[in-house]
């Protein structure tokens, strides 16, 4: 059911979500994981995957999280990205999973938003990314500013 919601949400949200063609393999209350293929629509000249789509997949390790947590608490809660720091450490010659463990840190950070409506707040999340069907070793490791904001 989760990968039906994130390919509407893609569909009609945000195409280029749409047209990497991301799967959630894991999205419960310590991690989410999330696969994007290595096709012609992410990969580069190099023929590894391309930083935008590895961006993409960043972003939605730690975004659909927060967007199940915001949903089931009913709220109109706006979620953003305020910053993005990247380290490819090596290529991405597969598909590539990526990885956030911060789920209950996430999950309180959108409890506290709700509590405090109409400021925005900003909270760091780390995301790995990883080549499995290659080796365990990290290929990108990924900083993102969760941003959050509930107008009541």
């Amino acid at each position: 059911m989760n990968n039906l919601i994130l390919k509407s949400f893609g569909l009609f949200k945000v195409p280029l979500i749409f047209f990497v063609s991301p799967k959630i393999i894991k999205l419960d209350d310590n991690t989410t994981e999330i696969k994007i293929p290595l096709n012609w629509r992410t990969r580069n000249h190099l023929k590894s995957m391309y930083f935008g789509a590895m961006c993409i997949g960043a972003d939605l390790a730690g975004g659909i999280v927060a967007m199940k947590y915001i949903k089931e608490s009913g709220k109109d809660v706006h979620l953003s990205f305020k910053d993005l720091k990247a380290n490819f450490s090596k290529r991405a010659m597969s598909a590539t999973h990526f990885y956030c463990d911060q789920n209950q840190e996430i999950k309180k950070f959108v409890k506290e938003v709700i509590e405090n409506p109409n400021v925005r707040s900003n909270k760091s999340l780390k995301i790995s990314a990883r080549c499995p069907e290659i080796s365990q070793e990290e290929v990108a490791q990924f900083e993102l500013s969760l941003s959050l904001k509930y107008k009541n």
